[in-house]
């Protein structure tokens, strides 16, 4: 049997930019990336803290060291430069595999910096 769990989670950042004019997804820092095992065009949950909305898109890579967490496209309206952001991303692995698997957890500080 597969099941999805969790894979890796950014928890709270701050998003820093809302595109409407870009064509879709959500720009996150390379470094976070790396920490939370994420990879381009990974299909994520974007969870808003502040308004409660919940959004799947893909990641694109930002750049390194630079903090960004844009929402880009259609997401652009569900979530304002400001607002606090979890993003999560899932796998599906065999059930005993499951068991003992340890998902990657990020809590960035102030900046979204490591």
């Amino acid at each position: 049997m597969q099941i999805e769990i969790l894979k890796s989670k950014v928890h709270r950042v701050v998003i820093t930019e809302a595109n409407l004019n870009y064509v879709g997804s959500l720009t996150l820092d390379e470094d976070l990336m790396d920490a939370a095992n994420m990879i381009g065009h990974e299909k994520i949950q974007v969870v808003n803290v502040n308004n409660g909305e919940r959004i799947e898109t893909y990641l694109i890579k930002g750049k390194r060291g630079s903090g960004i967490v844009c929402l880009n496209g259609p997401a652009a309206r569900k979530g304002a430069e400001g607002d606090v952001v979890i993003i999560i991303s899932y796998a599906t692995m065999d059930f005993e595999e499951a068991k003992t698997f340890k998902p990657v957890v990020i809590f960035p500080k102030e900046g979204n910096r490591l």
